[in-house]
């Protein structure tokens, strides 16, 4: 189990944790995030094209995503529980992430493709659990990244609302396990790295 040391991972449970979309938000996630992330009306398509798309000074291409979790509190314990969603090509679970864009932050980005790719919505945490260099091995991110390079910003998200319908759900499946079995699951090593990050924070906070 783990000691969460933001009060929003288990206030934000209390208030909505997706269990009812017509429930109200409550004050504390609309504080934390814009408003339009949770609530309003639900995208119908994803970003395309890679117009927009942020590469770093030295050529590597810039990616934000998201940890989804729900935290909630059983018997004066904490328990984690995390949303993996299947990969385009069915090969292993991954979590929501995609290319930043020039006209937004980096914490817009990362709430924008974990709708666009999981249909969830909520609060994200105020620090971003860290950058993670990786290697794209699709033509396309080589041919627009020195040698597909590219660096993620993950962030972990609170789940707030679990869309019914979304821009990717007929390519995706999300999964709804235990944060131990998300490390077991995790198809990318940097991916299980950034869990891992936030894990051991949550651990070691007082």
């Amino acid at each position: 189990m783990y000691s969460i040391s933001m009060s929003v991972a288990v206030e934000a449970v209390r208030i909505h944790i997706s269990r009812s979309a017509s429930v109200g938000v409550g004050p504390l996630i609309s504080s934390l995030m814009p408003t339009s992330l949770v609530g309003g009306p639900q995208p119908l398509h994803a970003r395309q094209g890679r117009e927009m798309q942020r590469y770093s000074q030295d050529g590597a291409r810039l990616v934000a995503g998201c940890i989804p979790v729900r935290v909630s509190e059983v018997n004066g314990k904490v328990d984690v529980s995390v949303l993996m969603i299947t990969s385009r090509g069915g090969k292993g679970l991954v979590f929501p992430k995609g290319g930043w864009e020039a006209d937004e932050t980096v914490e817009a980005a990362a709430a924008r493709e974990t709708v666009e790719e999981a249909g969830v919505r909520g609060a994200l945490e105020d620090d971003m659990v860290g950058a993670f260099p990786f290697k794209s091995n699709k033509a396309a991110r080589k041919h627009t990244a020195e040698q597909g390079r590219c660096v993620a910003h993950m962030f972990v998200m609170h789940v707030a609302e679990e869309l019914p319908t979304w821009p990717e759900g007929a390519e995706r499946k999300r999964i709804w396990c235990s944060a131990e079995k998300a490390v077991e699951l995790c198809r990318h090593d940097w991916m299980r790295d950034a869990l891992k990050v936030w894990l051991q924070k949550q651990k070691t906070s007082v």
